[in-house]
C-alpha cells in the first residue's frame, strides 16, 4: 500500500466525517463514512478495498478525539 493512498484515505474520511456536524454523529457514523470514503479511494486507485475501509474507518471514528472534526 502506497504512502500517498494511505493519506489520501486519512484526510478523505476526517473531511468526509467533517460534515456530519449538524447532526452530532457518534463515533460509528463517523466510522461508517470513513469506511465508504476509504473503500472508494482504494477502488479508485486500484488498490485493495478491505484496507481502505479499514484506515477510513479508523480515522473516521477516531477523528473527533484528535480534534479534526469536532
Amino acid at each position: 500500500m502506497s504512502k500517498f493512498f494511505a493519506i489520501a484515505a486519512l484526510v478523505g474520511a476526517t473531511a468526509v466525517a467533517g460534515c456530519t456536524q449538524g447532526i452530532n454523529p457518534t463515533d460509528t457514523d463517523r466510522a461508517l463514512i470513513g469506511a465508504g470514503v476509504g473503500a472508494t479511494i482504494a477502488s479508485v486507485s486500484g488498490e485493495n478495498a478491505i484496507k481502505g475501509a479499514a484506515i477510513g474507518g479508523a480515522a473516521g471514528a477516531l477523528c473527533n478525539d484528535v480534534r479534526l472534526c469536532q
